[in-house]
């Protein structure tokens, strides 16, 4: 339990939980650390076929601990953020797109204050699950900044203009169900563990390449043409397309079975 991230892969479902519950997995150096740790640790399991990310405690993640605004703090807090140390990101813009980029998809299982950088790793998800009273919001504007942790990357994608625009500038807290109307919220839920796991276990069952296949293709949307998402559709289909996989999801659903995939 002194682990600030932890790991439980179980039927080729990972169950990922930020553990800093007395601090409402607010975000200090070692969190920021852990999270990249965990990112490089899913991103090299073998037979990860869907992750569930929640939060230990009482919050899913109440965004940046103030003792980051502190004098003093060593790297990677200190590195300037317009140097790419992650590929075209710094380390607070990867640690949530690493969420968007792995290969499996991530089931985002929402609770109590999910606000700023919180809300930013929910953003990333490719599927969200919150609770009806949970408490949204994208903060930065509070401290007289801007979300900065590639959240733009991922927002434009569902979240309307103008209401990216109302939620940035005056900071405002929203409720999970509220959320739902404004497009954060994929589904409301009592229990957002229960519920992930089971969209998790559900997707876990299906043809992993197949899956992660989909999930190239959606990422790459908003940043190509017609001709190339085209394109792409038929290179990720001839890659899947007669392998083994694809065989057994044919065979399993004719003769009603669960199905037998390989990784």
């Amino acid at each position: 339990m002194n682990e600030r991230v932890t790991i439980n892969i179980e039927n080729h479902v990972a169950d990922v939980r930020f553990n800093r519950p007395d601090k409402m997995n607010a975000l200090d150096k070692e969190q920021i650390q852990a999270i990249a740790a965990a990112g490089e640790e899913l991103a090299a399991a073998k037979g990860v076929r869907a992750i569930v990310l929640s939060g230990n405690g009482a919050a899913f993640c109440a965004g940046l601990d103030m003792s980051l605004f502190q004098p003093g703090q060593d790297e990677p807090v200190t590195t300037s953020l317009v140097e790419r140390t992650y590929g075209n990101s710094n380390i607070f813009q990867h640690i949530v797109l690493l969420w968007r980029r792995l290969p499996a998809p991530v089931i985002a299982a929402i609770h109590g204050p999910c606000i700023g950088g919180g809300l930013q790793f929910a953003s990333a998800a490719d599927i969200r699950v919150v609770a009806p009273d949970v408490k949204m919001s994208i903060m930065e504007m509070r401290w007289g900044l801007i979300p900065d942790m590639g959240s733009f990357a991922t927002w434009r994608n569902f979240v309307r203009d103008d209401v990216l625009r109302e939620l940035t500038y005056t900071n405002r807290i929203f409720s999970g169900e509220e959320g739902k109307e404004l497009g954060f919220v994929s589904h409301l839920s009592e229990d957002p563990t229960v519920k992930a796991m089971e969209l998790a276990t559900e997707i876990a069952g299906k043809n992993p390449d197949a899956i992660k296949a989909s999930k190239r293709l959606i990422n790459a949307l908003p940043d190509m043409n017609e001709d190339e998402i085209l394109m792409m559709e038929s290179e990720e289909q001839t890659k899947v397309g007669g392998t083994p996989n694809q065989m057994e999801a044919v065979m399993s659903f004719m003769q009603k079975r669960a199905a037998n995939f390989t990784d």
